[in-house]
């Protein structure tokens, strides 16, 4: 920030000059580009829907293209221009804009304005995501489930213009915040991933242990027995008793001590369907594997409560066999999970039925053994966990930061009129 203060110093030393953004540049709504339209070759193209996904402060290529002709008939960004997704369901990402610094003309589409200016396109992006435009912003912004801003309303809008060399200046600091904070993400994403995998990978070595012939192993169909939850109408939900719903078994490798889910069950559902220690409910369908086969263990027992009818329900046929926590760890795993993937019921959603889960085997050690197992895990998921939160901690940091100094550097003194 010193070089900035010292360019403003010789530069505009009296102050800076604001303007609405219409004095110092043009907004034109983009046509006829649909997402149809997209493909993988031809001239380039962004439609405003990739700005809110894919494309930062600026871009120098596009992830998409369309036909030559229909781009010949459409608005384009020139070098330099700004590029402004103006519709949104959330306020906060209304107006999110990309700088478009490619070679070339880009074609662009509705609810996207092209702003052509007289600024730093960096410069001018970065005020885009200050908390300086979001004020200003925010009282411009019209609709109720989507909300949108106008090109008209954009355009009154107030930004700072000090001396093009300062605004290069700021926006080669924001570059350099800006990338650092990228490169943790990735590195961060990567490192977590890498973690995840070795977690994995020891977890699977803990639960087989030294016993990897079939006479430690067993089928789930010795071990439980599989039903299905309860099926209510909408109206029958939010008051009653506990429920443990899809949603809490997805989200959970153990039931939580309290359900805050409540259905209106009778005395014979909750004997029908009830929670009780031991139990193991895993979903039985989703639209893809990854939500399949989910799984959420009850430690104790749930007076009253019932569960879900798009879950099984895994009954120990005999208490003391299989520890609780055990069965949690291994229903999470890849051991459980790379089974049911190869048995899935493949259609518009995949599923998983009473024979499938039956048929499922499982590393079964004496019960001493299991759990000195699960003691080892619960230290390996705390020092994951924790590992974890330190990571994403630094990454909150360094985002916090890129936000301090973006707003700080738009805090000018305005030229006396």
């Amino acid at each position: 920030m010193s070089r900035v203060d010292e360019l403003l110093r010789i530069l505009a030393p009296s102050g800076v000059e604001f303007k609405p953004l219409g004095d110092v540049g043009t907004f034109v709504r983009g046509n006829g580009l649909q997402k149809v339209d997209l493909r993988t070759e031809g001239s380039p193209a962004i439609h405003y829907g990739q700005v809110h996904t894919y494309y930062g402060t600026w871009a120098d290529a596009t992830k998409s293209f369309v036909d030559p002709i229909l781009a010949a008939r459409l608005r384009r960004a020139k070098p330099g221009d700004l590029i402004v997704a103006t519709t949104s369901e959330d306020v906060a990402a209304v107006a999110k804009a990309t700088a478009w610094l490619g070679s070339g003309e880009v074609a662009i589409s509705g609810d996207a304005y092209v702003y052509s200016h007289t600024l730093d396109p960096r410069y001018v992006s970065y005020f885009f995501q200050s908390q300086q435009f979001q004020d200003q912003k925010k009282r411009r912004v019209t609709g109720t489930k989507v909300r949108r801003i106008s090109g008209d309303a954009l355009a009154r809008i107030v930004i700072p213009v000090p001396p093009l060399d300062v605004q290069r200046e700021i926006a080669k600091i924001l570059d350099e915040l800006d990338s650092n904070v990228s490169f943790l993400t990735t590195a961060t994403g990567e490192e977590l991933a890498a973690r995840r995998d070795q977690y994995a990978y020891y977890s699977d070595l803990l639960l087989t242990g030294l016993h990897t012939d079939d006479e430690s192993w067993t089928t789930l169909g010795e071990l439980y027995t599989s039903s299905s939850g309860l099926s209510k109408s909408a109206d029958q939900f939010g008051f009653g008793h506990p429920f443990l719903s899809f949603k809490t078994v997805f989200r959970n490798a153990v039931v939580p001590t309290e359900l805050t889910d409540l259905v209106n069950s009778t005395e014979v559902e909750q004997a029908r369907f009830s929670i009780k220690a031991g139990d193991v409910f895993v979903t039985r369908t989703s639209e893809d594997l990854e939500g399949l086969g989910t799984s959420c263990a009850a430690l104790r027992d749930y007076p009253r409560a019932t569960f879900n009818g798009f879950t099984k329900r895994l009954r120990p046929k005999e208490a003391s066999v299989v520890d609780p926590q055990f069965a949690a760890y291994f229903f999470r795993s890849s051991l459980f999970r790379s089974q049911i993937s190869r048995m899935a019921i493949l259609s518009t959603r995949v599923s998983l039925n009473n024979d499938i889960l039956r048929r499922v085997r499982m590393p079964l050690p004496l019960i001493e053994e299991q759990r000195r197992v699960v003691a080892k895990l619960v230290e390996l998921d705390t020092l994951s966990s924790e590992l974890a939160v330190q990571i994403r901690a630094e990454v909150t940091a360094r985002r916090d930061q890129l936000t301090y100094y973006r707003d700080s550097l738009f805090k000018f003194e305005e030229l006396a009129s």
